[in-house]
């Protein structure tokens, strides 16, 4: 199954709305979608790579989008769907060891999980299941979606398809690492 949806999302990133599917494919996937939206955003920017930054600005705003539907399953259905899409993609124990992190760490939590490849639509359930203060939730999700599509998408506008292949392969050492350097220079700011 999850081999169709790949190969549908790639036949969209060819469609001339592809900029649409990004979009919607971007919203749904923060609450529901099992395939992150990484696999369109790759061709579209590879296509065109002068609105690199577009593309990752619209990826990242529907994102952040779709993540308030997320919100709401975690704040007003998390015995009935939100359960039910913990289970579907195995994220249930991972959703009980979430909430100390997020009650401990809050915003940098947020952050940090929704710039990995670490299921976004966990960190959306979870926030609204435990009723983490929406505004900070937005902030943090502008912050930690931007961070991920953008650097993303500046890789593959500065280095082009060489750096495809990487970047699908290990996206999730490309992404930690850059959030580990960004968390790294916020500690020397602070100590300095």
């Amino acid at each position: 199954m999850l081999q169709k949806t790949y190969d549908w999302m790639m036949d969209k990133a060819g469609h001339r709305h592809a900029i649409w599917w990004l979009a919607a494919i971007s919203f749904i996937e923060s609450s529901v979608f099992p395939i992150p939206p990484d696999i369109m955003l790759i061709p579209l920017v590879l296509a065109a790579p002068t609105r690199w930054f577009r593309i990752a600005l619209i990826c990242t705003l529907s994102s952040v989008a779709g993540g308030y539907l997320g919100y709401a399953i975690g704040y007003y259905f998390m015995d009935s769907v939100g359960q039910m899409v913990l289970t579907a993609f195995h994220l249930t124990e991972k959703f009980q060891a979430f909430k100390p992190l997020v009650d401990q760490y809050g915003v940098w939590v947020i952050i940090v999980k929704g710039a990995t490849p670490i299921p976004y639509k966990l960190v959306t359930i979870t926030a609204g299941a435990f009723d983490f203060d929406l505004t900070k939730f937005t902030l943090a999700s502008i912050v930690a979606r931007g961070m991920r599509f953008i650097l993303v998408a500046g890789l593959l506008w500065k280095f082009g398809p060489p750096i495809r292949e990487f970047v699908e392969r290990r996206l999730k050492l490309v992404t930690t690492l850059f959030v580990v350097a960004l968390i790294g220079g916020f500690l020397v700011l602070k100590l300095f």
